[in-house]
C-alpha cells in the first residue's frame, strides 16, 4: 500500500515523540495546597487523603523544605483555627493561624511564593462561606470580611490571594482594599469557576469545613452549567482578577478549555481532594498504576488549556518531570 501521510513516523522513538509533543509543562507551574493547624508538634495524617497532613506552624518547615528540594516553590495555605464563630473572625485576625504561618514561612523560606486561600468556611461555626442571614449566606455582608481577610494575609506576607467563596463581587472588593492600602502589585487568583462538587469531600474532612446544615449550591455553581462558567470568568476578569481558576479539574476540563479560549489571563485548574483520594485508593488496591495516572491526569489538564496546576501530587510530578516521565 502506498501512503504519503503516516502519522506513526513521529511516534517511533522517545526522543522524537518528546520533540513533537504538543503539551509541555514544567515545575514552575505547580502549586501545592497545604493545611496548617493550631497547636504544637503536629504532623497529623488526614484519614481520607493518605500521604497528606495537617501541620502545626512549628512542624510545617518539614514539608516546606521537602517541597523546595523537589523544585516546587509555590504553596497555597489553608488554615484550621482552634476556635470558630458565627462570623469567622479567625479568618481576618491579625494573629490568626494563616497570618502566623505566613510570617513563619516567610522568615524561614524567603524564596517560596506564598498564596493564601481566602474564604470563611474553615473559620465559621456553621461551615458556610460567609455571614448568615437566617439560613442564607448574605453576599454583600460577606464581602467586607473577605476583603479584610485578604488584606490581613497580604500584610502578613502573602504574595498572592485566592478567594474561593464564590460571592458575587468579591474580586472587586478585594482589589479595592488592596489598592487602597498600597498593595497594587499583589495579584488575585480567583476561584472564578467553582462548582458545587462531590469531589470536595476529603478536603472538608481535612479542614473541618463541612456545612452544619444544607449545602453550598446557592453560591457554588451547578455542575450542569457550562455557559455560566464563562460568565463567571469574564465577570472576575472585569473586576480585576489576574488569574482565573476552574475547580475541580478532572471532570471540568471542557470548561477549562472554553475559559482558556475566551480570556487572555492565565488559567489555573485545581485537582481537588476527591481526585487525589480516588487515585490513592485505587492504587492501594492495585487497580491502577499510580505514577502513570498522576502523569496522565496532569497532562490532560495542561492539554485542556491549564497554565497553572494546583495539586496534592506536586512533589511527585516535579520528580517525574526531573526523570523525563512527563513534561
Amino acid at each position: 500500500m502506498e501512503m504519503t501521510k503516516r502519522p506513526r513516523r513521529l511516534r517511533g522513538k522517545d526522543t522524537l515523540r518528546r520533540m513533537v509533543r504538543e503539551t509541555r509543562m514544567d515545575k514552575s507551574s505547580l502549586i501545592y495546597p497545604m493545611f496548617v493547624v493550631e497547636g504544637k508538634d503536629i504532623r497529623e495524617e488526614i484519614p481520607s487523603m493518605e500521604g497528606q497532613y495537617r501541620y502545626s506552624i512549628d512542624r510545617m518547615d518539614y514539608e516546606l523544605e521537602r517541597l523546595q528540594k523537589a523544585g516546587v516553590d509555590k504553596v497555597m495555605l489553608f488554615g484550621i483555627p482552634a476556635v470558630k464563630d458565627e462570623v469567622g473572625s479567625g479568618a481576618y485576625a491579625e494573629n490568626g493561624i494563616v497570618q502566623r504561618a505566613l510570617r513563619e514561612a516567610r522568615a524561614q523560606f524567603p524564596d517560596l511564593y506564598l498564596i493564601t486561600d481566602v474564604c470563611m468556611c474553615e473559620y465559621t461555626s456553621h461551615g458556610h462561606c460567609g455571614v448568615l442571614c437566617d439560613h442564607y449566606v448574605d453576599n454583600d455582608k460577606t464581602l467586607e470580611l473577605l476583603a479584610r481577610t485578604a488584606l490581613s494575609h497580604v500584610e502578613a506576607g502573602a504574595d498572592m490571594v485566592a478567594p474561593s467563596d464564590m460571592m458575587d463581587g468579591r474580586v472587586a472588593a478585594i482589589r479595592q482594599i488592596l489598592d487602597k492600602n498600597g498593595y497594587v502589585e499583589t495579584p488575585i487568583m480567583s476561584y472564578a469557576v467553582k462548582y458545587a462538587s462531590s469531589f470536595y469531600g476529603p478536603f472538608r474532612d481535612a479542614a473541618g469545613s463541612a456545612p452544619a446544615f444544607g449545602d453550598r449550591k446557592s453560591y457554588q455553581m451547578d455542575y450542569h452549567n457550562r455557559r455560566e462558567g464563562i460568565k463567571e470568568a469574564l465577570l472576575d476578569v472585569e473586576e480585576g482578577a489576574d488569574i482565573i481558576m476552574v475547580k475541580p479539574a478532572m471532570s471540568y476540563l471542557d470548561v477549562v478549555r472554553e475559559v482558556a479560549d475566551r480570556i487572555s489571563l492565565p488559567v489555573a485548574a485545581y485537582s481537588v481532594s476527591g481526585e487525589y483520594a480516588m487515585v490513592k485508593a485505587a492504587a492501594k488496591m492495585g487497580w491502577i498504576d499510580e505514577e502513570k495516572i498522576i502523569c496522565e491526569m496532569a497532562a490532560s489538564a495542561y492539554r485542556a488549556g491549564t497554565d497553572i496546576y494546583i495539586t496534592y501530587f506536586a512533589k511527585e510530578l516535579a520528580g517525574f518531570m526531573d526523570e523525563g516521565r512527563i513534561g
